[in-house]
C-alpha cells in the first residue's frame, strides 16, 4: 500500500490542472465509464498533457536562452546540477505524457477504468488521484509485492 501511495504523491509532483468550470465529477450514482465520465477523464487527461507540454517547452525555451556564463566553478556547478535535475524532471514527464496517451486510448477502445488484470472496474476516487491507473489498488499492491519478491531472488 505505501508503494501504490508514493506513487499517488508522485503523480503531485506533476499537478493536473482542473477540468472544466461546471463543476461535474464523477459519481457512484451514475454508469460507470458512461459518455460523461469517459469525456471527463478524456478532458482531464489531456488538459494533463497540455500542461506538461507547455512546461517542457518553457524549459525548452529557456536552456536555448540561458547559458553557463558562471565564471565561478561553484556556481557553475551548481548551475549544471539545477538543469540536470530539470532535464530528468522533463524525462519523466516524457514517460508520463505516453501513459497520458495509453489512457486516452483506452477510453477509445472502451477499457478505460478497467484493472488489467482482473478487469474490475477501478474506482473513481484512484482515477481522479491517478487518471493512468491500468489495475485497482488491490491488484496494484500484488504486482508490487511479486516484483519485490521476484527482485529479491
Amino acid at each position: 500500500m505505501a508503494t501504490v501511495l508514493n506513487r499517488l504523491e508522485e503523480s503531485e509532483k506533476f499537478p493536473m490542472p482542473p477540468v472544466g468550470d461546471d463543476g461535474y465529477r464523477p459519481s457512484a450514482d451514475e454508469d460507470f465509464m458512461g459518455p460523461r465520465q469517459q469525456a471527463y477523464f478524456r478532458a482531464k487527461l489531456q488538459a494533463w498533457k497540455e500542461a506538461i507540454l507547455r512546461e517542457a517547452a518553457g524549459t525548452l525555451s529557456q536552456l536555448q536562452v540561458d547559458t553557463l556564463r558562471e565564471a565561478d566553478l561553484t556556481d557553475r556547478a551548481s548551475s549544471e546540477t539545477d538543469w540536470s535535475i530539470e532535464l530528468r524532471t522533463r524525462d519523466r514527464q516524457r514517460k508520463l505524457i505516453s501513459k497520458i496517451e495509453a489512457a486516452i486510448r483506452r477510453i477509445d477502445e472502451g477499457e478505460y477504468g478497467y484493472c488489467e488484470v482482473t478487469g474490475e472496474p477501478i474506482s473513481l476516487a484512484r482515477l481522479e488521484a491517478r487518471p493512468i491507473a491500468t489495475m485497482t489498488v488491490e491488484a496494484q499492491e500484488r504486482h508490487e509485492r511479486h516484483e519485490k519478491i521476484s527482485r529479491e531472488d
